[in-house]
């Protein structure tokens, strides 16, 4: 077995699996959120369901409207809300974050769990080592009814990146490349795993970017190699040299319609974004804030920072960074998805282009279906948002990674 399947037995109780084997699995920890949940609890009470399988495993965050853009949104924080009164599950409802992100923080999941949400970057979880599976609303309310999920052994495969990154390459631009490189369904209902000594070299923050997009090229469950792990017999292992990947963006209207910066450069933009659960983290503040320390954002640029969580938050309050986006003309929000969502905090019209640190953009992402959308790392952004157009990292700001 490798090590997908045996993760995947030993919670169905089982000696062995294999993969297009179905299974039963106990479920560690359900998620969802203000868009998600109030689906799943009406799902949950249309099947009679009288309680929760454990309080402390079923979490909610309010993150996607916080605060709440329109009625509607309102309403269903008030369902939540309930909910949680009369079962006891656990809320978090005071702009503490991300979902992905809180989860992480809070320890809610350890190495080797089964993570379930009712979001599709659930799978950010596997960058510590839990097999975390996206589900729809009606799956998650049968798991938060039985505390198990039926499914089926995913065949499994290993991508390992040799030799080390070059310079202004981050995790982004890692997993933007193997998204175009084999196409936003190339691992449809398979496992990946990513694995190698340039990864293993890598910060937390860049892994859980990594994971965090392991849905958009199809990925059921994505892993990140918690370091010299047995990684047993995948079916397929697809080796990838470091040096290769180069600074690159997904450009409009496709997570997999990847190029390099370097072809991109001169795009005039009007909008920035920084944050969300894909790059929200302290981080790629970090990384930002030295690019606009002392600078300020091109006339014409709405650049709008979020943090992915209130401890981020807080800890850039604490070391200044709050100060440095400000004092460059950028946006600081609330901690939660802000825009990446599509709801508020910075929609986009037909005529506007953005860059944003987000995980997609098809058309409609964040607005209008016209708007054009660029992805690309928290270092593209900053600078970019300092020239008014697209530019490579390292043409603002030559220090640094």
């Amino acid at each position: 077995m490798n090590i997908i399947e045996r993760m995947l037995a030993a919670k169905a109780g089982l000696d062995s699996v294999e993969a297009g084997q179905e299974i039963t699995v106990k479920v560690d920890l359900a998620l969802a959120h203000d868009v998600t949940a109030p689906i799943a609890i009406q799902q949950f009470r249309s099947i009679g369901a009288t309680r929760v399988y454990d309080p402390a495993k079923v979490v909610f965050v309010m993150d996607h409207n916080i605060p709440c853009s329109t009625v509607d949104s309102r309403r269903q924080h008030r369902i939540v809300q309930e909910f949680c009164d009369e079962f006891g599950t656990r809320l978090f409802n005071r702009s503490e974050g991300v979902i992905h992100q809180l989860a992480f923080e809070e320890g809610l999941y350890t190495h080797g769990d089964i993570v379930v949400g009712a979001d599709s970057h659930t799978c950010t979880a596997g960058a510590k080592g839990a097999l975390a599976i996206p589900l729809g609303s009606t799956e998650t309310a049968a798991v938060m009814a039985l505390g198990e999920l039926d499914l089926e052994v995913p065949e499994t495969h290993i991508i390992r990146f040799h030799g080390e990154f070059g310079p202004h390459v981050y995790g982004k631009d890692v997993i933007l490349t193997v998204i175009g490189r084999f196409t936003t369904n190339g691992f449809t209902d398979k496992a990946v795993v990513f694995t190698g000594d340039a990864i293993a070299a890598m910060p937390q923050s860049e892994k859980m970017t990594m994971a965090n997009m392991m849905i958009e090229m199809g990925a059921m469950i994505g892993y990140i190699d918690q370091g010299n792990e047995d990684l047993g017999e995948p079916a397929i292992v697809h080796d990838i040299q470091a040096a290769e990947i180069v600074p690159v963006a997904a450009c409009p209207a496709s997570p997999g319609n990847v190029k390099p910066v370097s072809e991109i450069a001169g795009t005039r933009i009007t909008q920035a974004v920084l944050g969300s659960c894909t790059n929200g983290r302290y981080e790629d503040m970090a990384i930002a804030a030295e690019v606009l320390r002392g600078r300020a954002v091109a006339n014409g640029v709405t650049m709008v920072v979020v943090p992915a969580s209130k401890r981020i938050l807080e800890k850039m309050e604490e070391n200044g960074l709050t100060r440095v986006f400000r004092d460059a003309g950028a946006i600081v929000t609330n901690p939660g998805c802000g825009p990446c969502f599509g709801s508020h905090q910075g929609l986009l019209t037909p005529d506007d282009v953005a860059v944003s640190a987000t995980n997609r953009n098809f058309p409609g992402r964040m607005g209008d279906k016209a708007a054009q959308i660029y992805l690309a790392s928290p270092r593209v952004v900053a600078e970019s948002a300092v020239a008014g157009t697209l530019v490579e990292p390292g043409t603002v700001v030559r220090e640094g990674k």
